[in-house]
């Protein structure tokens, strides 16, 4: 579908211990985007998301701000990975 777009995040900041994974595997639920979320043990917050571009691209907006406590620095977007995405959004373990 060319409406879809997949992207590969890395979110920097205060997003670790914040509910910030929670936070972004619920808000993917609710937008019906595919994907997966983890934190990592560099203290950033990665993800894949693959949906319908306004979807996606809302999501995104969304991650600059994300829960209440966080203090999001910066969302690097990049390309996505090729093939199947987790539906629904999961949230996956710590690397």
């Amino acid at each position: 579908m060319s409406d879809e777009t997949t992207l590969h995040l890395r979110i920097t900041g205060r997003v670790q211990g914040v509910g910030y994974r929670a936070w972004l595997q619920q808000a993917a639920q609710h937008l019906k985007i595919a994907g997966w979320v983890r934190n990592r043990r560099d203290g950033t917050v990665e993800a894949a998301v693959r949906g319908a571009a306004g979807d996606v691209a809302h999501l995104v907006k969304m991650c600059h701000s994300g829960p209440a406590a966080a203090r999001v620095t910066s969302v690097e977007r990049q390309n996505g990975p090729a093939g199947e995405l987790p539906m629904p959004f999961e949230g996956w373990p710590t690397i």
